[in-house]
């Protein structure tokens, strides 16, 4: 791991410590899920604001695969290409209306099919890769 995957790792580790109870558990797994679809996909922090000074967890592979933000009700999980996915599971259920990106939005107590969302980053990095 590059210094610069290290330090965006420790700076996610902050942020799902910072959301804590079960937005930071679900934060927690969902970036364990993402991370063990693609031994090529690493960490990094982008999207720095004053508003958002810690800026966004970032999954990237070949381009940006998915993105996490903490929401008041919800954590969500963004994909840049998820209008390109196929998403025979039914995950997407957020941003449904735009052009390219949909997302996932998990409220407390929701559940999620670890094996179809790795599947689905496994479609974005393929996207990405131009496939």
């Amino acid at each position: 791991m590059s210094p610069d995957s290290q330090h965006a790792a420790a700076e996610i580790d902050a942020i799902v410590a910072a959301a804590g109870g079960w937005r930071g558990d679900a934060l927690a797994r969902l970036r364990r899920v993402v991370l063990s679809a693609d031994e090529g996909i690493v960490e990094e922090i982008k999207w720095r604001k004053p508003s958002k000074p810690e800026g966004v967890a970032t999954w990237v592979c070949d381009g940006n695969v998915a993105m996490a933000d903490i929401l008041k009700a919800a954590v969500r999980l963004t994909f840049p290409q998820g209008a390109r996915l196929d998403d025979p599971a039914g995950l997407f259920n957020a941003r449904l209306d735009g052009k390219t990106v949909r997302a996932i939005d998990l409220a407390e107590g929701d559940k999620i099919d670890d094996d179809a969302l790795r599947q689905l980053v496994r479609d974005a990095v393929r996207v990405n890769r131009g496939g």
